[in-house]
């Protein structure tokens, strides 16, 4: 099958590259010519594990095309999936559809002939009736059919996810449409990836409800993290008790930083906000949303405390910047909050990050950068760790107290038990667990 796919971002290039994989012909267009000349050349605008052998593998064979030239893109495409940035809005939080709409309008400029036009994107509920209006409007003389597509994929996991997915959901208005996107995805069949057919808006709102779901078990173990520091109960134990229960779940039970990234926290809030418009105000997850914002900061404040309650003149080595492990991503990541927090406060800080150190200069002022963990911590009076990427899951703790001014660790992570650490004569803290003093 022929499909474009308009926009190389994350969701777009994995996608591309993935349906390319299976087979299909894809061609990806950006408007970015140094994007698409950057990606002709094999350089990767994103870091995701196997991302670029797959994309090369598959642009050896002739499966995948890049090109700047949406009209020449689109005008052979059985599918055109939009897969452009939806930002939050500056001043009121709710999805910024600018982009979807300007594609819309490209891509129906371009049309020739029967084409279903797939909105891969995260929108809110009503987008692709409006995406629909565009494109008749525009060129009412061929006949299209908008579907909506979500993607569900974990940064770090992308691929993975893509080609061994949970489900899939596809949201159409007529049978065309629906037969189509089943052949689309017909190469999983042997993977038995279940496919959820449902109505346009049901899709795109089961996107953002299952993301807020998500945020809000993350926010929930973080609360209670908070509560087992205050009456001296491990919230480890408490995440496995609770998630046992097959009716909870063990994932997304991991107390630490808050959550950030490209997806929980513009979601969230485009969710609230699109139920505030409809006047059907989901207040649980106002309170998900407004405690996550208010615990990045909480933890420079964690970190302050664990330095006996000032960092002022202090060198404070921070390991970990992206929002999680295995992508370079720095939206939302809760070291921007804690390292301005300290900044703040008087610390001087050196940082280090296996990926996302060129994403992290342009956003944080001041912070000086080393070249491995090590680097970072010598002559640091803490160490904190942000991020739990495996090159710091088995540091040498007693080479790090030869090298650190003061045997300082606070781990925002919980990737070391207290124990462990206490025998080479740290003081260690983590989140949601009791502090720990040197040992003897």
């Amino acid at each position: 099958m022929r499909v474009t796919m308009v926009g190389t971002g994350y969701v777009g290039l994995v996608s591309g590259a993935c349906f390319a994989d299976f087979g299909h012909t894809v061609t990806c267009v950006d408007r970015d010519a140094g994007k698409i000349a950057a990606l002709l050349a094999g350089r990767m605008p994103i870091y995701e594990p196997g991302l670029d052998a797959l994309v090369a593998t598959n642009v050896t064979q002739g499966r995948l095309a890049f090109t700047t030239d949406l009209a020449a893109a689109v005008a052979e495409a059985e599918a055109v999936f939009i897969a452009v940035g939806t930002p939050s809005r500056r001043g009121d939080g709710f999805a910024d559809l600018s982009f979807v709409f300007a594609a819309a309008r490209e891509i129906a400029a371009a049309l020739t002939g029967d084409t279903v036009v797939v909105t891969k994107s995260t929108v809110p509920v009503g987008t692709g009736d409006e995406v629909e209006r565009i494109i008749r409007d525009v060129n009412p003389r061929v006949r299209v059919d908008v579907a909506s597509n979500p993607e569900f994929l974990r940064e770090g996991a992308a691929i993975e996810d893509f080609k061994r997915p949970d489900r899939i959901v596809i949201g159409v208005e007529g049978t065309r449409a629906e037969a189509l996107m089943r052949e689309v995805y017909r190469p999983l069949y042997l993977n038995q990836a279940p496919i959820l057919v449902t109505s346009r808006r049901t899709a795109e709102l089961t996107k953002y409800a299952a993301n807020a779901f998500l945020a809000t078990k993350i926010t929930f173990i973080n609360e209670i993290a908070d509560l087992c520091e205050q009456v001296g109960a491990d919230v480890q134990q408490v995440a496995r008790g609770i998630g046992l229960d097959n009716r909870i779940g063990s994932k997304f039970l991991h107390a630490g930083p808050g959550y950030g990234g490209s997806c929980f926290p513009k979601d969230t809030l485009a969710l609230v906000k699109t139920a505030q418009d409809a006047g059907t105000p989901v207040r649980l997850v106002e309170t998900v949303v407004a405690v996550n914002d208010q615990r990045k900061r909480a933890m420079a404040r964690k970190v302050i405390q664990a330095c006996g309650g000032t960092v002022r003149g202090k060198r404070i080595a921070v390991l970990g910047l992206t929002f999680k492990p295995n992508t370079d991503d720095m939206r939302d990541a809760p070291a921007l909050s804690i390292i301005t927090g300290l900044q703040d406060a008087g610390a001087a800080v050196v940082a280090y990050d296996p990926e996302g150190m060129e994403q992290a200069r342009p956003l944080l002022d001041g912070v000086s950068y080393a070249s491995d963990a090590y680097a970072c911590a010598e002559g640091a009076d803490a160490l904190v760790i942000v991020t739990e990427w495996n090159a710091f899951r088995a540091l040498d703790l007693a080479r790090l107290g030869r090298i650190m001014a003061a045997r300082v660790l606070i781990d925002l992570r919980n990737v070391y038990r207290p124990e462990e650490v206490a025998r080479y004569g740290f003081a260690y803290a983590s989140v949601g667990r009791p502090a720990a003093s040197p040992a003897g």
